[in-house]
Protein backbone atom coordinates (compact mmCIF):
# COMPACT_ATOMS: atom_id res chain seq x y z
CA UNK A 1 0.00 0.00 0.00
CA UNK A 2 2.78 2.47 0.84
CA UNK A 3 4.43 2.20 -2.62
CA UNK A 4 0.98 2.53 -4.24
CA UNK A 5 0.13 5.67 -2.27
CA UNK A 6 3.51 7.20 -3.06
CA UNK A 7 3.20 6.41 -6.76
CA UNK A 8 -0.26 7.99 -6.83
CA UNK A 9 0.43 10.90 -4.51
CA UNK A 10 3.98 12.06 -5.24
CA UNK A 11 3.11 13.73 -8.57
CA UNK A 12 0.20 15.57 -6.93
CA UNK A 13 2.33 16.47 -3.90
CA UNK A 14 5.04 17.87 -6.13
CA UNK A 15 2.59 19.90 -8.21
CA UNK A 16 0.88 21.22 -5.07
CA UNK A 17 4.30 22.25 -3.75
CA UNK A 18 4.78 24.24 -6.95
CA UNK A 19 1.37 25.82 -6.33
CA UNK A 20 2.54 26.80 -2.85
CA UNK A 21 5.67 28.32 -4.36
CA UNK A 22 3.46 30.36 -6.70
CA UNK A 23 1.41 31.61 -3.72
CA UNK A 24 4.53 32.88 -1.99
CA UNK A 25 6.18 34.28 -5.12
CA UNK A 26 2.99 36.17 -5.98
CA UNK A 27 2.95 37.90 -2.59
CA UNK A 28 6.73 38.40 -2.74
CA UNK A 29 6.48 40.45 -5.93
CA UNK A 30 3.41 42.35 -4.74
CA UNK A 31 5.25 43.25 -1.50
CA UNK A 32 8.12 44.62 -3.61
CA UNK A 33 5.62 46.89 -5.37
CA UNK A 34 4.17 48.46 -2.19
CA UNK A 35 2.97 47.72 1.35
CA UNK A 36 -0.56 48.76 0.43
CA UNK A 37 -0.59 46.37 -2.52
CA UNK A 38 0.32 43.50 -0.17
CA UNK A 39 -2.48 44.51 2.22
CA UNK A 40 -4.98 44.64 -0.68
CA UNK A 41 -4.03 41.15 -1.89
CA UNK A 42 -4.24 39.84 1.69
CA UNK A 43 -7.77 41.23 2.02
CA UNK A 44 -8.72 39.68 -1.33
CA UNK A 45 -7.74 36.20 -0.15
CA UNK A 46 -11.20 35.21 1.23
CA UNK A 47 -12.86 35.80 -2.16
CA UNK A 48 -10.17 33.79 -3.93
CA UNK A 49 -10.60 31.03 -1.36
CA UNK A 50 -14.33 30.99 -2.05
CA UNK A 51 -13.70 30.42 -5.76
CA UNK A 52 -11.28 27.64 -4.89
CA UNK A 53 -13.92 26.19 -2.54
CA UNK A 54 -16.47 25.83 -5.33
CA UNK A 55 -14.00 24.57 -7.93
CA UNK A 56 -12.21 22.06 -5.69
CA UNK A 57 -15.36 21.05 -3.77
CA UNK A 58 -17.31 20.21 -6.93
CA UNK A 59 -14.25 18.40 -8.32
CA UNK A 60 -13.95 16.36 -5.09
CA UNK A 61 -17.56 15.26 -5.56
CA UNK A 62 -16.81 14.20 -9.13
CA UNK A 63 -13.59 12.43 -8.09
CA UNK A 64 -15.38 10.47 -5.37
CA UNK A 65 -18.19 9.50 -7.76
CA UNK A 66 -15.84 8.39 -10.55
CA UNK A 67 -13.57 6.34 -8.28
CA UNK A 68 -16.55 4.59 -6.66
CA UNK A 69 -18.19 3.85 -10.02
CA UNK A 70 -14.93 2.44 -11.40
CA UNK A 71 -14.61 0.25 -8.30
CA UNK A 72 -18.17 -0.98 -9.02
CA UNK A 73 -17.26 -1.57 -12.73
CA UNK A 74 -19.75 1.08 -13.94
CA UNK A 75 -17.50 2.93 -16.40
CA UNK A 76 -20.24 4.63 -18.42
CA UNK A 77 -21.68 6.34 -15.36
CA UNK A 78 -18.18 7.37 -14.33
CA UNK A 79 -17.80 9.14 -17.69
CA UNK A 80 -21.16 10.86 -17.25
CA UNK A 81 -19.95 12.14 -13.88
CA UNK A 82 -17.01 13.86 -15.57
CA UNK A 83 -19.27 15.53 -18.14
CA UNK A 84 -21.68 16.79 -15.52
CA UNK A 85 -18.76 18.15 -13.50
CA UNK A 86 -17.57 20.26 -16.44
CA UNK A 87 -21.02 21.76 -16.93
CA UNK A 88 -21.34 22.58 -13.24
CA UNK A 89 -17.96 24.29 -13.06
CA UNK A 90 -18.67 26.49 -16.12
CA UNK A 91 -22.00 27.61 -14.62
CA UNK A 92 -20.36 28.38 -11.28
CA UNK A 93 -17.59 30.42 -12.90
CA UNK A 94 -20.25 32.55 -14.62
CA UNK A 95 -21.78 33.36 -11.22
CA UNK A 96 -18.41 34.52 -9.90
CA UNK A 97 -17.85 36.59 -13.03
CA UNK A 98 -21.07 38.50 -12.30
CA UNK A 99 -19.99 39.06 -8.68
CA UNK A 100 -16.56 40.33 -9.71
CA UNK A 101 -17.97 42.69 -12.31
CA UNK A 102 -20.62 44.33 -10.12
CA UNK A 103 -20.37 43.53 -6.39
CA UNK A 104 -16.74 43.32 -5.22
CA UNK A 105 -16.16 46.85 -3.84
CA UNK A 106 -18.46 46.60 -0.77
CA UNK A 107 -16.48 43.60 0.46
CA UNK A 108 -13.27 45.61 0.88
CA UNK A 109 -15.06 48.49 2.56
CA UNK A 110 -15.99 46.14 5.40
CA UNK A 111 -12.39 46.01 6.62
CA UNK A 112 -10.51 49.00 5.24
CA UNK A 113 -11.06 52.75 4.98
CA UNK A 114 -7.97 53.55 2.91
CA UNK A 115 -9.33 54.29 -0.61
CA UNK A 116 -6.07 53.18 -2.27
CA UNK A 117 -6.16 49.72 -0.66
CA UNK A 118 -9.88 49.37 -1.50
CA UNK A 119 -9.24 50.34 -5.13
CA UNK A 120 -6.34 47.90 -5.48
CA UNK A 121 -8.28 45.05 -3.91
CA UNK A 122 -11.32 45.72 -6.08
CA UNK A 123 -9.20 45.69 -9.25
CA UNK A 124 -7.48 42.46 -8.26
CA UNK A 125 -10.66 40.54 -7.43
CA UNK A 126 -12.60 41.86 -10.46
CA UNK A 127 -10.00 40.48 -12.86
CA UNK A 128 -9.69 37.16 -11.02
CA UNK A 129 -13.48 36.61 -10.88
CA UNK A 130 -14.41 37.71 -14.41
CA UNK A 131 -11.86 35.34 -15.95
CA UNK A 132 -12.22 32.52 -13.40
CA UNK A 133 -13.43 29.91 -15.92
CA UNK A 134 -9.79 28.96 -16.53
CA UNK A 135 -9.37 27.90 -12.92
CA UNK A 136 -12.71 26.06 -12.76
CA UNK A 137 -12.28 24.01 -15.93
CA UNK A 138 -8.62 23.13 -15.32
CA UNK A 139 -9.35 22.05 -11.73
CA UNK A 140 -12.20 19.82 -12.85
CA UNK A 141 -10.17 18.11 -15.57
CA UNK A 142 -7.20 17.62 -13.23
CA UNK A 143 -9.35 15.94 -10.59
CA UNK A 144 -11.19 13.86 -13.23
CA UNK A 145 -7.95 12.28 -14.42
CA UNK A 146 -6.79 11.79 -10.82
CA UNK A 147 -9.97 9.82 -10.14
CA UNK A 148 -8.91 7.29 -12.80
CA UNK A 149 -5.48 6.86 -11.18
CA UNK A 150 -3.65 9.10 -13.68
CA UNK A 151 -1.51 11.39 -11.53
CA UNK A 152 1.13 12.41 -14.09
CA UNK A 153 -0.99 14.61 -16.35
CA UNK A 154 -2.58 16.49 -13.42
CA UNK A 155 0.92 17.17 -12.12
CA UNK A 156 1.97 18.52 -15.52
CA UNK A 157 -1.17 20.67 -15.72
CA UNK A 158 -0.51 22.30 -12.36
CA UNK A 159 3.16 22.78 -13.15
CA UNK A 160 2.30 24.54 -16.41
CA UNK A 161 -0.17 26.88 -14.71
CA UNK A 162 2.07 27.69 -11.74
CA UNK A 163 5.26 28.19 -13.77
CA UNK A 164 3.41 30.39 -16.27
CA UNK A 165 2.08 32.44 -13.36
CA UNK A 166 5.50 32.83 -11.76
CA UNK A 167 7.01 33.95 -15.06
CA UNK A 168 4.20 36.39 -15.85
CA UNK A 169 4.08 37.98 -12.36
CA UNK A 170 7.14 40.26 -12.59
CA UNK A 171 6.45 41.04 -16.25
CA UNK A 172 3.00 42.49 -15.58
CA UNK A 173 3.56 43.82 -12.05
CA UNK A 174 6.74 45.81 -12.80
CA UNK A 175 6.28 46.31 -16.55
CA UNK A 176 9.04 44.45 -18.43
CA UNK A 177 9.48 44.08 -22.21
CA UNK A 178 7.87 47.44 -22.93
CA UNK A 179 4.71 46.79 -20.89
CA UNK A 180 3.51 49.37 -18.35
CA UNK A 181 3.93 48.60 -14.64
CA UNK A 182 0.45 47.47 -13.56
CA UNK A 183 1.02 46.55 -9.91
CA UNK A 184 -1.87 44.65 -8.36
CA UNK A 185 -3.73 44.54 -11.70
CA UNK A 186 -0.65 42.92 -13.22
CA UNK A 187 -0.60 40.28 -10.47
CA UNK A 188 -4.25 39.44 -11.25
CA UNK A 189 -3.56 39.27 -15.00
CA UNK A 190 -0.64 36.93 -14.37
CA UNK A 191 -2.86 34.74 -12.18
CA UNK A 192 -5.66 34.32 -14.72
CA UNK A 193 -3.11 34.04 -17.53
CA UNK A 194 -1.55 31.00 -15.89
CA UNK A 195 -4.99 29.51 -15.28
CA UNK A 196 -6.06 29.93 -18.90
CA UNK A 197 -2.84 28.43 -20.25
CA UNK A 198 -3.39 25.47 -17.92
CA UNK A 199 -7.02 25.13 -19.06
CA UNK A 200 -6.08 25.03 -22.75
CA UNK A 201 -3.54 22.27 -22.14
CA UNK A 202 -6.06 20.34 -20.00
CA UNK A 203 -8.70 20.44 -22.73
CA UNK A 204 -6.27 19.28 -25.42
CA UNK A 205 -5.11 16.33 -23.32
CA UNK A 206 -8.65 15.40 -22.21
CA UNK A 207 -10.05 15.46 -25.76
CA UNK A 208 -7.15 13.84 -27.63
CA UNK A 209 -5.73 11.43 -25.05
CA UNK A 210 -6.82 7.91 -24.10
CA UNK A 211 -8.10 7.63 -20.55
CA UNK A 212 -9.84 5.15 -18.24
CA UNK A 213 -13.11 7.00 -18.88
CA UNK A 214 -14.26 8.70 -22.08
CA UNK A 215 -14.46 12.48 -21.85
CA UNK A 216 -16.84 13.44 -24.65
CA UNK A 217 -20.24 15.09 -25.01
CA UNK A 218 -21.24 12.78 -27.86
CA UNK A 219 -24.62 11.26 -26.94
CA UNK A 220 -24.52 13.07 -23.60
CA UNK A 221 -27.76 13.49 -21.62
CA UNK A 222 -28.01 15.68 -18.55
CA UNK A 223 -29.18 13.71 -15.50
CA UNK A 224 -30.15 15.35 -12.21
CA UNK A 225 -29.49 12.09 -10.40
CA UNK A 226 -25.77 12.34 -11.23
CA UNK A 227 -25.73 15.98 -10.10
CA UNK A 228 -27.26 14.83 -6.82
CA UNK A 229 -24.58 12.14 -6.44
CA UNK A 230 -21.83 14.67 -7.16
CA UNK A 231 -23.06 17.16 -4.60
CA UNK A 232 -23.72 14.49 -1.97
CA UNK A 233 -19.95 14.64 -1.47
CA UNK A 234 -19.19 17.88 -3.34
CA UNK A 235 -21.51 20.16 -1.37
CA UNK A 236 -20.02 19.27 2.01
CA UNK A 237 -16.57 19.67 0.42
CA UNK A 238 -17.58 23.12 -0.88
CA UNK A 239 -18.89 24.07 2.54
CA UNK A 240 -15.65 22.80 4.09
CA UNK A 241 -13.59 24.97 1.77
CA UNK A 242 -15.99 27.92 2.04
CA UNK A 243 -15.75 27.77 5.80
CA UNK A 244 -12.17 28.88 5.27
CA UNK A 245 -13.48 32.00 3.55
CA UNK A 246 -15.82 32.78 6.44
CA UNK A 247 -12.97 32.14 8.83
CA UNK A 248 -10.68 34.50 6.91
CA UNK A 249 -13.33 37.23 6.89
CA UNK A 250 -14.00 36.82 10.61
CA UNK A 251 -10.30 36.72 11.51
CA UNK A 252 -9.66 39.82 9.38
CA UNK A 253 -12.46 41.58 11.27
CA UNK A 254 -10.94 40.58 14.62
CA UNK A 255 -7.36 41.41 13.63
CA UNK A 256 -8.21 44.71 11.93
CA UNK A 257 -9.24 45.90 15.38
CA UNK A 258 -5.54 45.78 16.30
CA UNK A 259 -3.81 47.08 13.15
CA UNK A 260 -3.40 46.70 9.39
CA UNK A 261 -0.16 44.83 10.11
CA UNK A 262 -2.06 42.19 12.10
CA UNK A 263 -4.35 41.09 9.25
CA UNK A 264 -1.49 41.40 6.74
CA UNK A 265 0.56 38.97 8.84
CA UNK A 266 -2.41 36.62 8.95
CA UNK A 267 -2.54 36.69 5.14
CA UNK A 268 1.19 36.01 4.93
CA UNK A 269 0.85 33.08 7.33
CA UNK A 270 -1.66 31.47 4.99
CA UNK A 271 0.72 31.90 2.09
CA UNK A 272 3.60 30.37 4.05
CA UNK A 273 1.65 27.49 5.58
CA UNK A 274 0.71 26.36 2.08
CA UNK A 275 4.26 24.95 1.80
CA UNK A 276 3.28 22.51 4.54
CA UNK A 277 -0.42 21.95 3.86
CA UNK A 278 -0.31 21.78 0.05
CA UNK A 279 1.83 18.60 -0.05
CA UNK A 280 -0.60 17.00 2.41
CA UNK A 281 -3.51 18.01 0.18
CA UNK A 282 -1.58 16.48 -2.73
CA UNK A 283 -1.29 13.31 -0.63
CA UNK A 284 -5.07 13.26 -0.16
CA UNK A 285 -5.55 13.64 -3.93
CA UNK A 286 -3.53 10.48 -4.45
CA UNK A 287 -5.28 8.66 -1.63
CA UNK A 288 -8.88 9.57 -2.54
CA UNK A 289 -9.11 7.26 -5.60
CA UNK A 290 -7.41 4.43 -3.67
CA UNK A 291 -9.77 4.74 -0.72
CA UNK A 292 -12.83 5.23 -2.90
CA UNK A 293 -11.97 2.23 -5.09
CA UNK A 294 -11.37 -0.11 -2.13
CA UNK A 295 -14.51 1.12 -0.40
CA UNK A 296 -16.49 0.40 -3.58
CA UNK A 297 -14.80 -3.02 -3.80
CA UNK A 298 -15.59 -3.67 -0.09
CA UNK A 299 -11.93 -4.40 0.77
CA UNK A 300 -11.46 -3.50 4.44
CA UNK A 301 -7.81 -4.46 4.71
CA UNK A 302 -6.63 -2.19 1.91
CA UNK A 303 -8.91 0.65 2.96
CA UNK A 304 -7.49 0.68 6.49
CA UNK A 305 -3.96 0.24 5.19
CA UNK A 306 -4.38 3.34 3.07
CA UNK A 307 -5.58 5.29 6.10
CA UNK A 308 -2.66 4.22 8.30
CA UNK A 309 0.00 4.91 5.69
CA UNK A 310 -1.58 8.26 4.84
CA UNK A 311 -1.50 9.34 8.48
CA UNK A 312 2.16 8.36 8.74
CA UNK A 313 3.19 10.35 5.65
CA UNK A 314 1.14 13.40 6.68
CA UNK A 315 2.73 13.42 10.15
CA UNK A 316 6.22 13.40 8.64
CA UNK A 317 5.38 16.36 6.36
CA UNK A 318 3.74 18.35 9.13
CA UNK A 319 6.62 17.56 11.50
CA UNK A 320 9.09 19.10 9.05
CA UNK A 321 6.83 22.13 8.73
CA UNK A 322 6.63 22.49 12.50
CA UNK A 323 10.44 22.55 12.79
CA UNK A 324 10.73 25.15 10.02
CA UNK A 325 8.17 27.50 11.56
CA UNK A 326 9.69 27.12 15.02
CA UNK A 327 13.34 27.57 14.03
CA UNK A 328 13.21 30.07 11.14
CA UNK A 329 10.15 32.35 11.47
CA UNK A 330 12.24 35.52 10.99
CA UNK A 331 13.55 34.26 7.66
CA UNK A 332 10.04 33.31 6.50
CA UNK A 333 8.50 36.69 7.36
CA UNK A 334 11.58 38.54 6.12
CA UNK A 335 10.89 37.52 2.51
CA UNK A 336 8.07 40.08 2.30
CA UNK A 337 9.86 43.31 3.26
CA UNK A 338 8.02 43.50 6.60
CA UNK A 339 7.72 46.57 8.75
CA UNK A 340 9.07 46.24 12.32
CA UNK A 341 5.46 45.81 13.54
CA UNK A 342 4.79 43.03 11.04
CA UNK A 343 7.99 41.23 12.06
CA UNK A 344 7.12 41.39 15.77
CA UNK A 345 3.58 40.10 15.22
CA UNK A 346 4.68 37.52 12.65
CA UNK A 347 7.34 35.83 14.79
CA UNK A 348 4.84 35.07 17.55
CA UNK A 349 2.07 34.09 15.12
CA UNK A 350 4.13 31.54 13.18
CA UNK A 351 5.54 29.87 16.28
CA UNK A 352 2.17 29.54 18.02
CA UNK A 353 0.00 28.47 15.08
CA UNK A 354 2.50 25.88 13.84
CA UNK A 355 2.10 23.87 17.06
CA UNK A 356 -1.18 22.57 15.62
CA UNK A 357 0.41 21.12 12.44
CA UNK A 358 0.63 17.47 13.66
CA UNK A 359 -2.99 17.58 14.85
CA UNK A 360 -4.07 18.99 11.48
CA UNK A 361 -2.22 16.17 9.67
CA UNK A 362 -4.37 13.48 11.27
CA UNK A 363 -7.57 15.49 10.85
CA UNK A 364 -7.01 16.05 7.11
CA UNK A 365 -6.37 12.37 6.37
CA UNK A 366 -9.40 11.18 8.34
CA UNK A 367 -11.63 13.77 6.64
CA UNK A 368 -10.32 12.56 3.28
CA UNK A 369 -11.44 9.05 4.17
CA UNK A 370 -14.94 10.30 4.96
CA UNK A 371 -15.11 11.91 1.51
CA UNK A 372 -13.80 8.80 -0.26
CA UNK A 373 -16.54 6.72 1.36
CA UNK A 374 -19.26 9.17 0.31
CA UNK A 375 -19.75 10.61 3.83
CA UNK A 376 -18.77 14.19 3.12
CA UNK A 377 -21.11 15.44 5.84
CA UNK A 378 -18.72 14.16 8.51
CA UNK A 379 -15.88 16.12 6.92
CA UNK A 380 -18.07 19.21 6.76
CA UNK A 381 -18.89 19.02 10.46
CA UNK A 382 -15.22 18.69 11.37
CA UNK A 383 -14.31 21.67 9.21
CA UNK A 384 -17.07 23.71 10.80
CA UNK A 385 -15.59 22.95 14.20
CA UNK A 386 -11.98 23.64 13.17
CA UNK A 387 -12.51 26.89 11.32
CA UNK A 388 -15.72 28.39 12.62
CA UNK A 389 -17.51 26.96 15.64
CA UNK A 390 -14.40 26.76 17.85
CA UNK A 391 -11.75 28.90 16.18
CA UNK A 392 -13.59 32.19 15.72
CA UNK A 393 -15.23 32.36 19.18
CA UNK A 394 -11.88 31.40 20.74
CA UNK A 395 -10.04 34.09 18.79
CA UNK A 396 -12.66 36.72 19.63
CA UNK A 397 -12.65 35.77 23.31
CA UNK A 398 -8.85 35.84 23.51
CA UNK A 399 -8.80 39.24 21.80
CA UNK A 400 -11.37 40.67 24.21
CA UNK A 401 -9.92 39.17 27.39
CA UNK A 402 -6.27 39.98 26.74
CA UNK A 403 -6.41 42.99 24.40
CA UNK A 404 -3.21 41.69 22.75
CA UNK A 405 -2.95 40.22 19.27
CA UNK A 406 -0.27 37.77 20.37
CA UNK A 407 -2.77 35.68 22.33
CA UNK A 408 -5.27 35.45 19.48
CA UNK A 409 -3.08 32.93 17.65
CA UNK A 410 -3.65 30.30 20.38
CA UNK A 411 -7.17 29.85 19.01
CA UNK A 412 -5.71 27.69 16.20
CA UNK A 413 -4.18 24.93 18.39
CA UNK A 414 -7.30 24.94 20.57
CA UNK A 415 -9.57 24.41 17.55
CA UNK A 416 -7.38 21.66 16.06
CA UNK A 417 -7.23 19.70 19.30
CA UNK A 418 -10.99 19.69 19.88
CA UNK A 419 -11.85 18.93 16.23
CA UNK A 420 -9.39 16.01 16.13
CA UNK A 421 -11.24 14.48 19.07
CA UNK A 422 -14.50 14.81 17.11
CA UNK A 423 -12.84 13.22 14.04
CA UNK A 424 -11.82 10.20 16.07
CA UNK A 425 -15.38 9.89 17.42
CA UNK A 426 -16.91 10.03 13.91
CA UNK A 427 -14.39 7.53 12.59
CA UNK A 428 -15.24 5.12 15.41
CA UNK A 429 -18.94 5.35 14.55
CA UNK A 430 -18.28 4.87 10.82
CA UNK A 431 -15.95 1.95 11.45
CA UNK A 432 -18.52 0.07 13.50
CA UNK A 433 -21.38 0.75 11.06
CA UNK A 434 -19.67 0.16 7.69
CA UNK A 435 -15.98 -0.74 7.70
CA UNK A 436 -16.10 -3.57 10.23
CA UNK A 437 -18.58 -5.53 8.09
CA UNK A 438 -16.35 -5.45 4.96
CA UNK A 439 -14.43 -8.43 3.69
CA UNK A 440 -10.87 -9.10 4.83
CA UNK A 441 -8.72 -10.22 1.90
Amino acid sequence: MLPLILSMALPAMFSMLIQALYNVVDSYYVAKFSDKALSAVSLAMPVQNLMIAFSVGTAVGVTSLISRRLGEKRREEAGYGAMHGLILCVVTSAVFAIYGAFFSTPFFRLFESDPEIISMGDTYITICCVFSVGMFVSTMLEKTLQATGNMIWPMIFQLIGAVANIILDPIFIFGYFGLPAMGVAGAAIATVGGQWICMIVCILVAVRGKHEIEITFKGFKFRWRIVRDIYAVGLPAIVMQAIGTVMNVAMNAILSGFSTAAYTVFGLYFKLQSFVFMPVFGLTQGMLPIMGYNYGARNRQRLMSALKNGCMIALVIMGVGLLLFQLAPAWLIGMFNPTPEMMTIGLRALRIISTCFPLAALGIIVSNMFQAMGHGTYSMIISLMRQLVILIPSAWLLAKLTGQVGYVWWAFPIAELISLGASILFFTILYRKEIQTMEVR
